[in-house]
């Protein structure tokens, strides 16, 4: 799951105070779960500007709505044409829906309303822990199934560091030792062998060092080929 934060409410109007038609545009599966950028949130929101608005005595017209994903086209295309009716889009998806909303709407800006800010899970109601990095190149099979990439916090592939202390790591005492738990989880496994395998150095341009990734789908890439060859 994508987690994000809403931004602040200052910085928020400050975007959309010199617009004058405001869509306030949510997205109801990642975002909403951690209650920063679904419907209600969207709803929330937008009534709060038009009350700044007319406390400042602002003419804007904020509006508001929301779709199921804002990461693929099929949940866009029925709703464009009302969200292009607007100056400005302030999109409370995770920073991908931002970018894909952009490269459609033409121009109009959308701007960012959340911050995003980690792939985790949900251990509780209400709490959320970073898990992934999607770093590209998964090597949890060889850390007893914990990322030191994401959990980590220098990223070591070859652990623990000297700053580990009972546990935790040096950053804080309220962080967990990934080095730590993955030794543990491998001695619940009988693989406790495993940690004095040394791990070459990492090829990061799996992730986002190595540029924007893109994935096609095999059957996608034959899809592509017989339209060409029918065309021609």
């Amino acid at each position: 799951m994508i987690i994000g934060k809403q931004k602040p409410f200052e910085e928020i109007w400050d975007m959309i105070k010199n617009f004058k038609k405001v869509l306030v545009f949510g997205c109801n599966t990642c975002v909403a779960i951690c209650h920063a950028g679904g419907g209600k949130e969207a709803e929330i929101l937008a009534s709060m500007l038009r009350m700044r608005a007319s406390l400042e005595g602002v003419e804007i017209e904020v509006k508001h709505a929301a779709i199921e994903r804002h990461c693929e086209p099929e949940f866009f295309e029925p709703v464009m044409d009302n969200v292009r009716t607007s100056d400005m889009v302030l999109s409370l998806a995770c920073g991908v829906g931002v970018n894909f909303l952009s490269e459609r709407i033409g121009n109009i800006p959308v701007y960012p309303g959340i911050n995003t800010e980690f792939y985790g899970a949900v251990p509780k109601a209400g709490i959320f822990t970073e898990l992934c990095a999607g770093c590209g190149d998964c090597i949890l099979h060889l850390t007893g199934g914990i990322c030191p990439i994401a959990r980590c916090a220098k990223s070591l592939m070859n652990g623990p560091c000297g700053g580990t202390n009972n546990g935790k790591c040096e950053i804080s005492q309220d962080v967990d030792c990934a080095w730590y738990l993955i030794l543990e989880r491998m001695k619940k496994l009988g693989i406790l062998e495993k940690m004095f395998e040394i791990q070459p150095l990492r090829d990061w341009s799996t992730g986002m060092y190595g540029g924007p990734r893109r994935i096609i789908l095999d059957h996608i890439e034959e899809v592509e080929a017989q339209e060409e060859r029918k065309g021609s």
